[in-house]
């Protein structure tokens, strides 16, 4: 984060974290609370090492940081936004088109599983199948690694087709609320059911040509969401750890991280830098970014979908002939020799 940035963020939240002194002792000034809350979702450093290095005590962090987290999120928000307008819409299906070659796309869907401790008294809500307690993280991902759409603290036991299937997106979608485009569809991987506004890889082992080059394709527009997670696990080492907080902050961490992703993406230049993201050659053979080497243990793949494994005809239909589509008019000269 730049100077700029710093002082930005600092001159709209300042009013609302800043405590009034007392006759026994003088508030924490605004700026050093802002600068622990962003040192600890940089760092992942725990208390006692931010009681250290600020002289401020590892108790009143805990109290304050909740606090910081909902101002910073509540005043960065708007840079979260699921479009509302078909020509929002358009923009992206334009950009996706462009960039990777996949007409009508409106984004990249994925979710992980936020790795936390043990709530007290939770029994098995928070379990997953990694044997981990977590919260679920569900985002749609547009064109330029940004998060549209944010579905926050499921509990990891949900992984099982629950998150998607309670989700507002999905609500709002199929009851045609958010002026999407007409054929307008999200890619994902095999977590996802297969919809008419939903795109994932066939599930069968023995694929045709033809279904490879489909897969192929698929993959380029869904590794936007993939590296948009890359990103934010890169930037926010509070993610590389299981997060030693309770799940009511944990959701605060991860909607604070997520609007500070999007606003240093949309406004800063070197945010993201060359190396850190997947990258095609001249060749267009893909090269994978930095953020694949890092090893963490705080952010946990969602469980293949059981719920909802019988796709509709029409559905099925889409993605055929999606795959006809990408085998006939609408194939890219490299495809061929990427899959061979």
């Amino acid at each position: 984060m730049s100077e700029d940035h710093f002082n930005y963020l600092l001159e709209r939240i300042s009013n609302r974290i800043q405590k009034s002194d007392t006759h026994l002792r003088e508030a924490i000034p605004a700026q050093t609370k802002l600068e622990i809350t962003l040192r600890y979702l940089a760092t992942g450093d725990s208390f006692k090492s931010l009681e250290f290095l600020f002289k401020v005590p590892k108790s009143t962090i805990s109290k304050f940081l909740p606090d910081v987290l909902d101002n910073i999120y509540t005043c960065l928000q708007e840079w979260i936004e699921v479009p509302n307008a078909i020509e929002k819409w358009q923009q992206i299906v334009n950009e996706f088109c462009t960039k990777w070659n996949f007409p009508n796309c409106i984004g990249a869907i994925d979710g992980k599983h936020i790795v936390i401790k043990a709530p007290q008294n939770s029994g098995s809500d928070y379990f997953n199948y990694k044997k981990d307690n977590s919260i679920i993280l569900l985002a749609l991902v547009d064109h330029d690694y940004c998060f549209t759409y944010i579905d926050v603290g499921a509990k990891g036991r949900a992984s099982d087709g629950g998150v998607w299937q309670h989700c507002s997106l999905r609500h709002a979608i199929e009851t045609r609320d958010l002026n999407i485009p007409l054929n307008g569809i999200i890619v994902g991987d095999d977590a996802i059911p297969l919809k008419t506004f939903l795109l994932k890889p066939y599930s069968k082992r023995q694929l045709t040509r033809e279904e490879k080059i489909f897969h192929y394709r698929l993959s380029r527009a869904r590794r936007i969401s993939e590296n948009a997670f890359g990103i934010l696990v890169s930037k926010f080492r509070v993610f590389e750890k299981p997060i030693l907080l309770s799940p009511e902050k944990v959701d605060k961490v991860v909607l604070a991280c997520c609007a500070l992703h999007n606003w240093l993406r949309k406004t800063g230049t070197t945010y993201v830098p060359f190396g850190l993201i997947d990258y095609e050659d001249m060749n267009h053979i893909s090269q994978p970014g930095s953020w694949r080497y890092c090893t963490s243990d705080g952010l946990v793949n969602i469980q293949l979908l059981t719920g909802d494994r019988n796709p509709t005809r029409v559905a099925s239909q889409k993605r055929d002939n999606y795959c006809k589509y990408f085998n006939g008019e609408g194939a890219v000269p490299w495809q061929w020799r990427i899959i061979d």
